[in-house]
């Protein structure tokens, strides 16, 4: 039987020192089809571990569901870490931050209003231990004392950034134990002030996190563990993209002169990412420090190996500080050739709110402006309706996160929380529809596990409103809105566009699977499928151009795109791009 225990300077693997030359792979971000070839070029570059967070919500969208099929199978995932001859870290929170969605926290645990957020409260607790004894049998069936991969499992993420409720991390330790974990439990914080004191118990290993001044960073760890392997548990190399900004990159070369650093110094390392992946469907999160930030579809995170899983300079500067210190592969990865390029129209469309009643719950009873909980439904768009006998100033006490207003089928106007706008003038009376939609919960700080949609009072010229319904928009339900598609009408000089909100789809061949890249110039804002999989949000405001299609998802033969417009497009082609666009660096 291996063992893999903590000693008084190193790792020790069946007791000889080991050194964790880990990186970060989301299997929840990476279509499953890819998995072993991402883990491949893992250990290509050097590494000998993978590490991934688990998402609680993922697996859990509604209570009493834990799901573990399709891209949800992390025991699949931690067999062929095994499979590739390599170790494996699981980091299960239940708070993983991670860019995801509400920080992988399920949004249905806050509908009850005394329920705790990462915290000794008892309906928090009770729920966490419902997810880790249906979470940690696969884990633990796969720990090295078992013949499995798994050496390190986390307890909670950066805790000491959030509070310091020893009673808490007691439990979790209890818990985890409970089930079975008998590897090294560790935490991870910041390495400022008292945060890996607060995020962390005696008897837990303490990692730092940080991507910068590394021998700094290791010697203030070191004061507050003096004994113990030194580890990075988030090198973050890279950084994730928000809406309306820049895409974020950082030097390779100065990257890999920290990564040399930290492994001269003798300490283990785990890059954060490696490989970044996607937040496909509507699984990303964001930020909200007085200005709300959502995160993009594309989790590239400038990483070694880039969202469609190419090696990018930063993986080349890598694996040479890594040959440095440790054996490397011969095997080298190959670079990135160009995707098939071409040019689809769409061809038939349908209105959305027309056809809202197919899709999804049926709406909620008459009473004040609900949130969007209402609907026992946790991500996507939502459809609110009401009657107003007259026109006038319409507010609200807060909109979470972007509402489009239609006054009898004409649009009157966007309130948008990412510009704190609360009001809008209605030009008259009529039925009232609102489009809402959940851009991403927040992933961190004191907003998450926060209610979605209009929060009241609505007021109309100070009165409230009373007699709002609110449905979910199940827009991936694509069926439905396919046998009510109509043909778009031709094409003229005033007709070049398709109107929103609607959802729109074309056809086209190809000779088989193979990654593609859908670049949507000229459209405004919506979701976009491949054959039913939710790719992920476009916005024309950018920084990234394009969405990345996984090879798997190509079929022989016929597909089928279909394009979920919120606003209108200026055309109606889209465009398979050669590459990837992630939009301009801050250079």
């Amino acid at each position: 039987m291996d063992t893999f225990v903590i000693g008084d300077r190193d790792f020790l693997l069946n007791d000889e020192p080991f050194r964790i030359l880990s990186g970060a792979i989301h299997y929840f971000r990476v279509h499953p089809d890819l998995w072993a070839d991402r883990i491949h070029k893992a250990r290509l570059m050097g590494l000998n571990t993978i590490e991934t967070y688990v998402p609680w919500n993922e697996h859990s969208p509604l209570p009493g569901v834990f799901d573990t099929s399709g891209g949800l199978d992390l025991g699949l995932f931690l067999d062929l870490v095994a499979a590739e001859g390599m170790k494996a870290i699981v980091r299960p929170g239940p708070y993983i931050c991670a860019e995801w969605d509400n920080g992988g926290l399920p949004a249905w645990l806050y509908t009850d209003p005394d329920v705790g957020v990462r915290s000794s409260e008892s309906g928090y607790l009770a729920a966490v231990d419902s997810y880790f004894e249906a979470l940690l049998p696969i884990v633990a069936k796969r720990q090295i004392s078992c013949g499995g991969p798994v050496i390190l499992v986390q307890i909670e993420n950066e805790y000491g950034a959030y509070g310091k409720d020893k009673v808490y991390l007691q439990h979790l330790v209890d818990l985890v134990k409970r089930e079975g974990v008998d590897v090294p439990l560790f935490t991870c914080d910041q390495p400022f002030g008292t945060m890996i004191e607060d995020g962390s118990l005696p008897g837990l290993h303490k990692t730092g996190t940080f991507g910068s001044r590394a021998v700094e960073r290791l010697a203030f760890l070191r004061e507050r563990q003096p004994a113990g392997p030194l580890m990075c548990a988030e090198f973050w190399n890279g950084w994730f993209d928000n809406w309306g900004t820049h895409h974020h990159t950082t030097d390779a070369a100065a990257s890999a002169a920290e990564l040399d650093a930290l492994l001269t110094a003798g300490a283990s390392v785990n890059i954060y990412m490696f490989h970044g992946g996607t937040n496909f469907g509507f699984t990303n999160g964001a930020n909200d420090k007085g200005i709300y930030e959502p995160t993009i579809t594309s989790y590239d995170y400038d990483a070694p190996l880039a969202e469609d899983g190419h090696p990018t300079a930063k993986y080349f500067a890598f694996r040479d500080v890594i040959a440095k210190h440790f054996p490397v592969p011969e095997e080298v990865p190959a670079g990135r050739t160009e995707a098939p390029a071409s040019v689809v129209s769409v061809e038939t469309s349908v209105p959305l709110l027309d056809f809202a009643p197919l899709l999804g719950s049926p709406p909620s009873a008459p009473g004040p402006v609900p949130t969007t909980e209402a609907t026992g439904r946790y991500r996507g768009f939502y459809l609110y309706e009401v009657d107003i006998a007259r026109g006038g100033v319409l507010s609200f006490a807060e909109v979470r996160d972007r509402a489009q207003f239609f006054l009898d089928g004409v649009p009157v106007g966007v309130l948008s929380r990412e510009l704190r706008e609360r009001a809008i003038t209605l030009p008259g009376g009529g039925r009232l529809r609102v489009l809402l939609e959940d851009q991403g919960r927040v992933n961190y700080g004191e907003r998450i596990g926060e209610a979605k949609g209009l929060t009241g009072p609505a007021l109309l010229n100070g009165v409230e409103v009373q007699g709002w319904q609110i449905r979910h928009v199940d827009a991936g339900d694509l069926e439905s809105l396919r046998d009510a598609a109509q043909e778009l009408p031709a094409q003229g000089t005033t007709e070049a566009g398709v109107p929103g909100p609607s959802l729109s789809f074309a056809s086209f061949e190809a000779d088989g699977p193979g990654d593609r890249f859908l670049r949507l110039d000229g459209w405004t804002k919506g979701v976009a499928f491949i054959n039913g999989f939710n790719l992920g949000r476009y916005w024309s405001r950018g920084p990234q151009r394009t969405l990345y299609v996984p090879g798997p998802l190509i079929r022989k033969g016929a597909n089928e795109l279909a394009v979920l417009e919120l606003h209108g497009s200026a055309t109606r082609e889209v465009r398979f791009a050669a590459g990837p666009d992630l939009g301009p660096d801050e250079k």
